[in-house]
């Protein structure tokens, strides 16, 4: 019962994780923010969550609940949502945006340290819960789309509103998580954060997070350089969640442990090779068809990733260790990834940041294997 609540929650939560992902670069566009400002923007926004998922994460870890710290921050993210959704005042948005970044986006490493967590508890594989929510990302990401080309950018308020309101009620239905009942002791955390074996899974992370930031970000923007509209950006959106959803109930028997690194050597493979067919085509309509490269990119990644962090990580620092992650791959990679493709984007071309991008991910192959073979060395008698 427990495990079909978290999934009907993952759902309607990651339906909106989708409107403030997908759409926000693509509503700002609409409100004459150039693409330059549009980074500028995102990327304080990723910085404020920088400093506020490590704040939250440690709450969670101090007080041994998830549930509890989630619930509070997920419920003033949907006021300032559907107040930012209805403005156009740039300073304003910059504001909105930053307490938005400030509340919602730690809420995304809770959810999943929740979705891990549960789902050994229950004997239960972590991709077949996560599938439904890329389920909901992937259909809500199509229908907004729809909708918003349909009604006007505006309406995003009253979706981000109807699916935070679902995700907020049915929260209070979920069963909490407590980390352990070891005792929590910081020197713990601080010998976990300075191994080298840390320190160089997490340097992967930023390197391989960073193009895929970026195309997060951008993608919206890119299709309509190329002349396609935010229905085909819906589509885009509808592709790439579709196959997360195949991914995540299939990941379980592609992610042995032991093989973390290995299988995200390979996501980083697959990760140059999608972003350097983005780069050389003039087709919006294929972009859209080359967001299937999701399903063995970020899925098999972010998977495999949070995988070899829970193995490494203390147990009285899961959530902590989780935050790490996200702070990585949604704060640092984002601030920089904005900015940066922000100013590819006007200096030169959508076209010419793809390109970048794929460099990127084959430096992301480099370094897996760079890891991976000490490990193996380290191993060895």
């Amino acid at each position: 019962m427990h495990v079909t609540l978290l999934r009907i929650y993952n759902y309607f939560y990651f339906s909106l994780f989708a409107i403030f992902l997908s759409f926000l670069p693509v509503y700002l566009t609409a409100q004459g923010v150039s693409e330059t400002h549009i980074g500028f923007i995102i990327g304080m926004g990723a910085f404020i969550g920088i400093v506020s998922q490590p704040i939250w994460g440690l709450i969670s870890d101090k007080l041994r609940t998830i549930k509890k710290v989630l619930q509070p921050i997920l419920g003033c993210s949907i006021l300032i949502g559907a107040m930012l959704f209805q403005t156009s005042d740039q300073v304003l948005l910059l504001l909105l945006v930053s307490l938005l970044f400030f509340f919602f986006l730690p809420t995304d490493p809770l959810v999943e340290s929740l979705n891990y967590q549960t789902s050994q508890k229950n004997q239960v594989s972590y991709g077949s819960v996560r599938m439904f929510g890329a389920l909901g990302f992937a259909i809500s990401s199509l229908s907004i789309g729809y909708i918003a080309n349909r009604l006007g950018m505006h309406a995003l308020t009253y979706l981000f509103c109807g699916y935070g309101i679902l995700s907020f009620l049915l929260g209070f239905l979920l069963a909490d998580v407590s980390t352990t009942n070891k005792p929590i002791r910081l020197q713990d955390l601080k010998a976990f954060v300075s191994d080298k074996r840390t320190i160089g899974f997490f340097m992967l992370v930023f390197i391989s997070a960073l193009p895929q930031r970026m195309n997060d970000y951008f993608i919206g923007i890119y299709i309509g350089q190329l002349g396609g509209n935010v229905q085909l950006v819906g589509q885009a959106w509808f592709v790439m969640t579709m196959i997360e959803v195949v991914f995540f109930a299939l990941a379980h028997r592609f992610i042995k442990p032991g093989n973390e690194l290995k299988v995200i050597a390979i996501a980083a493979f697959f990760y140059t090779l999608r972003f350097l067919l983005c780069a050389l085509t003039p087709n919006p309509a294929l972009i859209v068809w080359y967001q299937l490269f999701q399903g063995v990119t970020f899925v098999l990644f972010y998977t495999a990733a949070i995988q070899y962090l829970h193995a490494i990580v203390p147990d009285e620092w899961k959530s902590t260790g989780q935050t790490v992650l996200a702070v990585l791959f949604f704060g640092v990679s984002g601030i920089i990834g904005s900015v940066m493709g922000g100013w590819f984007m006007d200096t030169f071309s959508g076209s010419a940041l793809y390109l970048f991008m794929a460099l990127l991910s084959a430096a992301g192959i480099g370094c897996s294997f760079v890891i991976r073979s000490k490990e193996t060395r380290s191993a060895a008698p």
